[in-house]
């Protein structure tokens, strides 16, 4: 069976999200143009979670043919202060509602774990996560949406990189909890490249659990290397040479990653994560992925 494939519009979060310079509206107006089956969304997109408004964002994608197979949320799951957690936990109760409003049964909603607050110890942390998880996962089987927790790097507009963002803390949280029917993994290899970890590698730790996945791609530039660009943690991060671009042109080995997801028989959804230099980018990514999953996924 083939792959489904969705867009996700991060040369536009900014505008959409921040700036309030664009509309979800317009986003998905825009989006026509693209070979995708899917629109993948996020909590910061939209301007109101009244019923109505939601309903108008559903029905404008219904409009373009597509659906929404994923809601990227962002919750703050690590901080100090357990006021700020509660909160958490119920923006993200709130947020799986809204993925079943949109995206009906067996859409995903994005869990991450948190920034990386300094004063934080992991043990903490981890214990702080697993128990705001455990809290978010009765609504999430009441409305039978899979929480899908990304190997992430940073929220757009968090100060500090992700609490589980290396190899081994993100392994440690996904072990931690045990649901495979409401919870899994949403999977993006760049991100992987960012920690500073191999994305294969972490593939293959995860495979079984994968219920999402972002297909975007990083090219070094200027005769950089990845370890000129590695920090005294063994991460990279956001450096300005280490760019986002035409999926299947930069690092990540999307045969080998394909191959595997095949052998797991994977069955979710991949999202494009591009156009950071436009439509056209866009374009050209979501036709390498049409091709190349072809391949293991007739």
């Amino acid at each position: 069976m083939p792959l489904r494939i969705s867009a996700f519009p991060k040369c536009y979060l900014d505008a959409i999200a921040g700036t309030r310079t664009m509309t979800v509206f317009e986003w998905i107006e825009a989006a026509r143009t693209l070979d995708c089956d899917g629109l993948e969304m996020y909590e910061g997109f939209f301007t109101s979670l009244e019923p109505g408004y939601l309903d108008s964002v559903g029905e404008a994608i219904a409009r373009t043919g597509r659906t929404m197979p994923m809601l990227c949320c962002s919750p703050d799951f690590t901080n100090p202060d357990p006021d700020a957690r509660k909160r958490a936990i119920e923006k993200e109760v709130e947020m799986v509602r809204v993925t079943r409003r949109l995206g009906g049964p067996r859409a995903v909603c994005r869990v991450l774990s948190g920034p990386r607050y300094p004063e934080v110890s992991r043990a903490q942390g981890l214990a702080w996560v697993i128990e705001c998880i455990n809290a978010v996962l009765p609504v999430a089987r009441e409305c039978d949406v899979i929480l899908g927790l990304e190997n992430h790097y940073k929220d757009g507009f968090w100060k500090y990189p992700e609490f589980a963002q290396k190899k081994d803390v993100f392994l440690e949280l996904v072990n931690a909890i045990p649901d495979r029917t409401h919870f899994g993994v949403q999977y993006d290899p760049s991100n992987a490249i960012v920690a500073g970890d191999d994305p294969v590698e972490l593939l293959k730790a995860v495979a079984d659990r994968v219920v999402s996945m972002h297909a975007s791609d990083r090219y070094l530039a200027d005769g950089a290397t990845l370890d000129d660009l590695r920090q005294t943690d063994g991460t990279i991060g956001y450096f300005d040479k280490l760019r986002h671009g035409v999926t299947g042109k930069g690092l990540n080995d999307f045969e080998t990653i394909f191959r595997i997801l095949a052998e797991h028989n994977y069955q979710g959804w991949v999202s494009i994560e591009d156009g950071m230099n436009g439509m056209d980018e866009m374009a050209e990514s979501l036709a390498f992925l049409r091709r190349v999953t072809a391949q293991y996924f007739p």
